[in-house]
């Protein structure tokens, strides 16, 4: 197996970390997978949801325990943000719009990351912030 590729977009929030935890609550809010009534938090805390996710996963930001930060190793299972550079190398002026973000993966310009990982990135509309594109790979 070698894992599934997947986007989704949630709404912006200027703390990246903030609009990633909303994200996984709102997903879970549209599917507990299964896993009722459990917090983010207590899903990771809990070794079925942990063989789910690496067996499967979600295919969503739910398969995550955390983001880290732009600049650290990415050796997942974690959600990364792309740092400045890694986003002008495939939106030149730094304010990815939805199009271009949904164009550059799809060129390969912009790359899934590997197994058990994810990445995000800010979206643009009319030059301000206005959601986030995430994307990952399951574990499976």
């Amino acid at each position: 197996m070698g894992g599934n590729a997947w986007t989704h977009t949630g709404p912006y929030q200027r703390d990246l970390e903030v609009a990633f935890r909303q994200a996984q609550e709102d997903e879970l809010a549209r599917d507990n997978y299964g896993f009722e009534e459990r917090s983010v938090e207590e899903l990771w805390q809990n070794r079925e949801w942990q063989e789910y996710i690496f067996t499967g996963g979600t295919g969503t930001v739910l398969d995550f325990p955390a983001m880290i930060e732009a600049a650290e190793p990415h050796d997942g299972p974690f959600l990364r943000p792309l740092t400045d550079g890694e986003v002008r190398a495939w939106a030149p002026d730094g304010r990815p719009t939805y199009e271009q973000w949904d164009a550059a993966l799809d060129s390969e310009h912009l790359d899934f990351p590997g197994r058990a990982q994810g990445n995000c990135t800010v979206l643009y509309r009319n030059g301000r912030p206005a959601q986030i594109g995430y994307w990952g790979v399951t574990a499976d």
